[in-house]
């Protein structure tokens, strides 16, 4: 007895001396962490201001009725997404793609790492060498081996893919890539074209709205999506009747003369799924350096948009105060159709580059004209007589008509005024629609490290 007493107190010696709390409530220690400026991005910080129309609404909508409310501090994208940007998008989903096509393959046909070939591309996972990160081998452990869906598999990045067809190593490579391009009989001019049909984005994501509001269990409310992230380049044609814009059409998009433009042809869908794509690419390189990972990444509320365009200035009519659209100099203050009929007298005749004209008061490019944005809002004409005071927001998956903001380059005046509410529905792209995206900030506005670059 007196050996087990003394064991006992050997013991829990021992574990006293492993703690430096003494016994006191501490609170469970953490990473190390300091809120940080996202690239490219502003700190907007939160407060209350007079949402609406407080001057007289002339076009008679009757949308926007006057309402204090408040908004929480977030970041928001200095510029509109840019074509560079969202290209960034599409090549890594492309890439993707085609790794996990290849994947497939090289497990098909037996082809594993190291053995040259097709097989240097194989999943991940199943390469006995292969060294996994603690998240990547407890997803794998958990959930990838019990799942026909090859999303979910570890892809392999470590090896850089063959953009010259002279350089393909094997003909299961060949293959392989012959089905990322569009048919030979469909192709014109010599030139081989990625068919865009095949850049499909696919994520989960939990619906905390309906959790909340029903019951059920967890994988009730886990939500899968698929979404087609090419733009919609035809929108140049389409949107204008009896108008000759093919060269937008054929070069917006990917030539190299636009990259700092706002991107456009891309729906509400699209842009949600940039966010994702966004906030996962970002939290990938935090887990390989075991940091905390960020907030999402998301598109604006209506209120936060709205907020934001005003850069401080209460009851002003445009992001520039007003209530003109031009300066003491007579110059344009922002790339809308000033006049009937006149799309250039504000020396550009379509979009201008994200960055161009002066930013309003709290360092935001672009807010009115250049491309209408879209916001998380479903637009509801009513919406302002119930909305919460707080952070208001109308989520509705079953009204597609999301709510657009800014006014565009092919729109008047009126639309470019702060209050000005307009929608489009979720499903349609168009040349004048673009968008940008916020984060939520967490902290107080006076920890933020204001460092630029990428973290």
């Amino acid at each position: 007895m007196k050996k087990f007493v003394a064991v006992i107190a050997i013991v829990s010696l021992l574990a006293s001396c492993g703690r430096n709390d003494r016994g006191e409530l501490v609170g469970a220690e953490g990473k190390k962490w300091n809120p940080e400026k996202p690239y490219g991005m502003t700190l907007v910080s939160g407060g209350a201001f007079i949402m609406g129309k407080s001057d007289d609404d002339i076009a008679a909508v009757k949308d926007a009725p006057t309402k204090t409310v408040t908004v929480r501090s977030f970041y928001m994208d200095e510029t509109e997404i840019t074509n560079a940007e969202y290209r960034q998008f599409v090549k890594w989903v492309r890439d993707s793609v085609t790794r996990a096509r290849l994947a497939i393959m090289a497990e098909l046909v037996g082809e594993t790492p190291g053995t040259g070939g097709i097989g240097e591309f194989a999943f991940k996972d199943t390469d006995p060498n292969a060294t996994l990160t603690p998240y990547e081998q407890y997803m794998y452990d958990n959930y990838y081996s019990f799942t026909d869906d090859y999303s979910q598999r570890k892809l392999n990045w470590d090896v850089d893919l063959f953009d010259d067809p002279q350089d393909y190593p094997d003909e299961y490579y060949v293959e392989v890539m012959d089905t990322m391009y569009i048919p030979l009989e469909e192709a014109y001019n010599g030139e081989r074209t990625i068919d865009v049909e095949k850049l499909v984005y696919k994520y989960t994501y939990l619906d905390i709205d309906a959790a909340a509001r029903k019951k059920g269990k967890r994988k009730d409310f886990i939500k899968s999506e698929e979404v087609p992230i090419y733009p919609d380049t035809t929108v140049w044609i389409r949107d204008f009747t009896y108008s000759y814009n093919e060269p937008m059409h054929n070069d917006y998009f990917w030539h190299s003369a636009y990259d700092n433009y706002p991107v456009v042809g891309v729906n509400w869908e699209q842009a949600k799924a940039f966010c994702q794509w966004r906030t996962d690419y970002k939290n990938s390189y935090k887990r390989q350096r075991d940091q905390e990972l960020v907030n999402k990444f998301r598109l604006p509320s209506e209120a936060e948009w709205e907020y934001a365009a005003r850069g401080g200035l209460e009851s002003a009519t445009f992001p520039w105060g007003g209530p003109y659209a031009k300066n003491d100099r007579g110059c344009f203050l922002a790339n809308f159709k000033p006049l009937r009929g006149d799309y250039a007298a504000d020396q550009a005749l379509y979009t201008v580059e994200a960055d161009s004209y002066e930013p309003n008061d709290y360092d935001l490019y672009n807010m009115a004209g250049n491309v209408s944005e879209w916001v998380e809002t479903s637009y509801d004409p009513n919406a302002y007589e119930y909305v919460s005071t707080m952070n208001p927001n109308v989520r509705d998956d079953k009204n597609m008509r999301k709510v657009v903001r800014g006014g565009s380059w092919k729109d008047v005046a009126y639309f470019l005024q702060v209050s000005t509410r307009d929608y489009e529905y979720a499903d349609s792209a168009r040349s004048y629609i673009g968008f940008r995206t916020v984060q939520d900030f967490l902290g107080t506005d006076g920890d933020v490290n204001l460092n630029k670059a990428p973290n």
